[in-house]
């Protein structure tokens, strides 16, 4: 008996010593900051787009960057650069705002059922492009995965900067309709889509579009200037009146542009520790606002990170 009575004062005393360290442990210091983050980040975790993949789109009121995914819609995006190369877009305008949906551009003067006006012929572009909402898994391809799960797909991570969804029973992969994605308009073909018409996500993640559209990129820069526009009156949020249209300037490839004016910017990886402790933040923030942390987090609630590369006279000073 006196044997249990010493246990239970020796195990007390021990919790009365405990308890203080884990209330601290428990007071888990505060999440640091998107921007702390990444100015801890290494050189080596950032990459320059290819020229070949970016795609620069000059509105009145600013630029555009919007960084092409061959890699998932290879055909897609070859018969973009050759409409871009042909000077296709330039001319063209923001046709449809649709709030809380997308923001898409064409040929103005077009049809109902896609076809072309006189102004802007397709040229050397092909008219239809084989359907390409999804492609094979590719192990060569880098993966990161997000453990939290996901609605419409058995796994969701991150790809060459890009959203990914993945079907390992099927063996497909295809880029998800996230925020600032940019997608392919099409008629009822599948294969009607040749991206002389294209959409950008400017509202909630659309995810029942997945693997029905072909999703050739997404915006890196610039996206206030597709998302604050007047949404339209008209059926889907297209333009009643040709005097509400946003024309566009130009749209070229930074491979086009001579070496001083093309844009000088880099993306975080999405393989880097870098990238990985910013989705934690997110999934597990803790600060004075935040009581619960979600201990989840939504494969479009995600924002890859871009940033200016500094010049060597800026260095200088």
């Amino acid at each position: 008996m006196i044997r249990c009575r010493q246990f239970a004062a020796a195990l007390l005393t021990s919790l009365m010593f405990a308890l203080p360290a884990l209330a601290e442990k428990d007071q888990a210091a505060p999440t640091l900051t998107t921007p702390q983050l990444l100015a801890k980040s290494t050189s080596d975790e950032w990459r320059k787009p290819n020229p070949e993949n970016l795609v620069v789109m000059q509105l009145a009121n600013g630029r555009v960057l919007i960084e092409l995914a061959p890699d998932f819609t290879p055909l897609h995006a070859a018969n973009i650069r050759t409409l871009i190369r042909q000077h296709y877009f330039d001319g063209l305008a923001i046709v449809r705002v649709q709030d809380n949906f997308v923001t898409q551009w064409d040929d103005p003067a077009g049809d109902d059922n896609g076809d072309k006006s006189k102004m802007h012929p397709l040229g050397k572009a092909k008219a239809t492009v084989p359907p390409e909402f999804t492609r094979p898994i590719d192990a060569k391809l880098p993966w990161t995965r997000l453990p939290d799960g996901d609605v419409y797909a058995a796994e969701v991570g991150f790809s060459e900067g890009f959203p990914v969804a993945r079907d390992p029973a099927s063996g497909q992969e295809w880029l998800t309709h996230c925020y600032g994605m940019v997608g392919v308009g099409r008629d009822n073909g599948a294969d009607t889509g040749n991206g002389s018409a294209l959409y950008a996500v400017i509202g909630q993640a659309p995810r029942r579009l997945d693997r029905n559209l072909a999703v050739i990129g997404r915006v890196l820069d610039g996206m206030p200037l597709l998302s604050s526009l007047p949404r339209g009156t008209g059926p889907m949020g297209f333009y009643d009146k040709p005097s509400q249209q946003v024309a566009i300037q130009s749209v070229q490839l930074a491979a086009d542009l001579p070496a001083a004016q093309r844009p000088s910017i880099e993306v975080l990886r999405t393989d880097s520790k870098t990238f990985a402790a910013l989705v934690d933040a997110k999934r597990n923030r803790r600060d004075a606002f935040y009581t619960v942390p979600a201990g989840k987090i939504d494969i479009c609630s995600i924002d890859v990170p871009m940033r200016a590369i500094p010049t060597a006279a800026a260095t200088r000073h």
